[in-house]
C-alpha cells in the first residue's frame, strides 16, 4: 500500500530544496499526518498547525445573572498551552495534516486557484498547490503562522490573501520548471480510487488517539479569587500534553472510514 504522508514528506523535502522562499524549513521539525474527511463534503484539504505559540496570559470564564448583571460564578484562572511533540530528541515545531481521501480528490476545476494557472494546466496541480500552500504558512522565525503584511507595512490579522495565493502558484510553477524528478510528484496525479486500485490501499501516519491530534489545552494556574463567588474548576486535559513516537501509528484510509494497521510506535513506511 502507498504511504501517502511519507510520499508527501519526501515531496516537501524536494520542494524546499528547490524553492528559495522555503529553503529555511527544516523538515525534521515538521510532522506530516493524516486526518479523515470524505471527498464530497465541505472542509479543508490540509492544515498547518503551529506548536511554537507561547503560553497565553492567564484568564478565566465568568457568568452573570441576566436580570441583575451580578457575577454568579467563574472558572479558575487558566492559561492555554501547546502540547510538546518529540520524535527522539527532536522537538516538532509544526504539524501539517492532510485530509484523506478529500485531499486526493481535489482538482483545479471550480477552485479559487484555477485563475492562477493556465487553462491547460492539469487538475492535479491543485494538490501540489496545497502542499506548497501549507509549507508557506510556516513562519521563518518559527513564531507561529506566517503573517501577512498590509500595503502600509502593518500586520494583517488574516493568514491568507490574494498575494499569498499568487506567490504559492508562482512557487508551484517554479518548482515544476526546476528540473524536479517527475517521480517525486507522480502520485499526486491519481485520485483516491486510482491510488487504491494501483497500490492496493492508502495508509498514513496518524496519532494513537485518532481522530484527535495534538492541540492547545487549558491548564489551571494559581491566582487570587473572590471567595464569595462560586468557583468552577477547569477540567484537566483529556488528551496527552506530551507526544512521542510511541503515540504515532499507521491507519488505512478508505472512502468512508479508516482502520488501524499497526501497534503504537510502528509508524514507518508501509
Amino acid at each position: 500500500m502507498i504511504n501517502y504522508t511519507e510520499r508527501i514528506a519526501l515531496l516537501m523535502e524536494d520542494v524546499c530544496r528547490r524553492t528559495p522562499r522555503l529553503a529555511f524549513i527544516d523538515l525534521k521539525e515538521i510532522l506530516i499526518f493524516g486526518r479523515f474527511g470524505r471527498s464530497h463534503t465541505e472542509g479543508a484539504f490540509a492544515t498547518c498547525h503551529c506548536l511554537t505559540l507561547p503560553e497565553s496570559e492567564p484568564g478565566y470564564y465568568f457568568w452573570r445573572d441576566r436580570a441583575t448583571g451580578e457575577l454568579t460564578r467563574r472558572s479558575e484562572w487558566f492559561v492555554t498551552k501547546s502540547p510538546d511533540v518529540k520524535i527522539g530528541a527532536t522537538r516538532i515545531k509544526y504539524l501539517i495534516s492532510f485530509v484523506l481521501p478529500r485531499f486526493c480528490d481535489q482538482s483545479l476545476e471550480r477552485s479559487r486557484k484555477s485563475d492562477l494557472y493556465p487553462a491547460t494546466a492539469p487538475g492535479w496541480l491543485a494538490k501540489l498547490d496545497t502542499v506548497i500552500h501549507e509549507l508557506y504558512h510556516i513562519d521563518p522565525e518559527a513564531a507561529g503562522i506566517r503573517k501577512l503584511i498590509r500595503a502600509d507595512g502593518s500586520d494583517s490579522p488574516h493568514s491568507h490573501g490574494p498575494e499569498f495565493y499568487v506567490e504559492v502558484a508562482e512557487m508551484v510553477q517554479s518548482y515544476l520548471s526546476s528540473g524536479a524528478d517527475p517521480g517525486m510528484y507522480e502520485f499526486l496525479q491519481h485520485d483516491f480510487s486510482g491510488l487504491t486500485s494501483q497500490f492496493g490501499g492508502v495508509v498514513s501516519t496518524t496519532f494513537r488517539n485518532f481522530p484527535s491530534f495534538p492541540q492547545r489545552y487549558m491548564q489551571a494556574v494559581e491566582m487570587p479569587v473572590d471567595p464569595s463567588v462560586r468557583l468552577e474548576p477547569i477540567k484537566p486535559p483529556s488528551q496527552p500534553v506530551l507526544y512521542t513516537a510511541d503515540d504515532l501509528q499507521m491507519r488505512q484510509f478508505l472512502e468512508q472510514t479508516t482502520r488501524r494497521l499497526t501497534r503504537k510506535g510502528a509508524h514507518q513506511a508501509a
